[in-house]
């Protein structure tokens, strides 16, 4: 009677412990972000940095937080509007601040139009963005500095954040 009641207890402590699921925690990471690589319109093969960028969504007080402002990049990462189907953008040349703390600058607006598709990872993480159908358009003024938008893939997903999505001819 006494190993029974050892080979029961055993019995029961596999059975627990193999009901365990491992943690929740969520370590896949979040919505993608748009990559953005920046052209010379004069040598479509070669990239340009742009001087002074900074970018910044339309309608708000400050700038996109995903590189550093002001610099003079060939390559970015912005997120889009996981809530809407449109996200709009300043993207401005040469930025810098005036005495009244607004943005000065060759400044020239874009947006970008998707569709949304969620993604479930799991419980800990829960659901990501994907945006498919990607397709762009600029606010043209007379002193635009974005020369031509090109879009390279039309789907941003998780697993394809390091190439470009959208070039940028300036």
């Amino acid at each position: 009677m006494n190993k029974l009641k050892s080979v029961l207890i055993i019995l029961l402590g596999i059975i627990s412990f193999s009901a365990c699921e491992k943690d929740d925690i969520c370590v896949e990471g979040d919505t993608p972000q748009l990559v953005i690589r920046f052209y010379d319109i004069e040598n479509p093969t070669e990239f340009k940095e742009v001087p002074g960028l900074r970018v910044v969504g339309a309608g708000k007080t400050i700038t996109v937080s995903t590189f550093s402002d002001r610099s003079d990049l060939d390559s970015i990462a912005i997120p889009l509007n996981p809530g809407e189907n449109i996200s709009e953008f300043l993207f401005i040349m040469d930025s810098a601040d005036d005495e009244d703390g607004f943005e000065a600058g060759n400044i020239d607006g874009l947006n970008f139009s998707y569709e949304i598709q969620e993604e479930f990872l799991g419980r800990a993480c829960g659901f990501i963005a994907n945006y498919d159908n990607l397709s762009s358009s600029t606010t043209p003024d007379s002193e635009n500095w974005i020369q031509n938008i090109e879009i390279t893939k039309a789907l941003v997903k998780k697993e394809d954040t390091l190439s470009a999505h959208v070039k940028i001819f300036h």
